[in-house]
C-alpha cells in the first residue's frame, strides 16, 4: 500500500493519484508528464487518399440504394423530400420508400425513419425521431439534424444497412 503524504491516506499500489483527496502519490510531482511515444514515420500512410465520394448531386442525377443482401437495388427519383421506413397496415400513410419487404420490420426500422432531403444540389439524410436511429457511416444522427449525404455512404436504418450511389444520365 501506498501511503499520501498529503491526507495520509492508504493507496493500492501502483496508484498514480490519492483516491481520496487526488494528489500526486509521486515523490517528485513534475515526473507525471509522460514522454509522446515516438513512432516510425511511414510515407505509405500519409499519402491515402479520401475514401469520401462526391456531395454534389447533379439536376438530372437520381439515387441509387443498395440494400444489404438484396440482388437489386431500388432507384429514387428525389423529389424536395424523400420518406424512408416501412409499410404498417394500420396507419394509412405509406413512406416513399417503403423498406418492408428487406426485412424492415425484425431490423427495427420505423414507420417514418428517416428522410432524404434535396436542395439545389446536394442531398441531406434526416432522422425524423425513430425508435432505433439512423447512422451515417457509422455515426448516430441527432433526431431533425441534416446531415449531408455523399456518393458511396452508408446508412443504418436500425439494424437495416444500406449504401446510397448517385447516378448520372449520359448524353453522348
Amino acid at each position: 500500500m501506498t501511503k499520501c503524504p498529503y491526507c495520509g491516506t492508504q493507496n493500492r499500489p501502483g496508484a498514480l493519484f490519492c483516491d481520496d483527496c487526488g494528489q500526486p502519490l509521486l515523490e517528485d510531482p513534475n515526473s507525471l508528464t509522460l514522454p509522446t511515444k515516438q513512432i516510425e514515420l511511414v510515407t505509405s500512410e500519409i499519402n491515402t487518399k479520401a475514401t469520401w465520394g462526391t456531395a454534389r448531386f447533379a439536376e438530372d442525377a437520381i439515387i441509387l440504394v443498395h440494400i444489404r443482401d438484396a440482388t437489386e437495388p431500388v432507384q429514387i427519383v428525389p423529389r424536395a423530400r424523400v420518406v424512408i421506413g416501412r409499410a404498417d397496415a394500420s396507419t394509412p400513410n405509406k413512406p416513399d420508400l417503403d423498406l418492408t419487404s428487406y426485412g424492415a420490420m425484425e431490423k427495427g426500422v420505423s414507420r417514418n425513419h428517416a428522410a432524404i432531403y434535396r436542395s439545389e444540389d446536394t442531398l441531406t439524410l434526416v432522422d425524423l425521431g425513430s425508435a432505433n436511429g439512423t447512422h451515417l457511416n457509422g455515426q448516430r444522427l441527432i433526431p431533425e439534424q441534416p446531415r449531408v449525404l455523399r456518393d458511396g455512404d452508408e446508412i443504418r436504418f436500425g439494424k437495416l444497412v444500406v449504401h446510397i450511389y448517385f447516378k448520372t444520365s449520359v448524353s453522348i
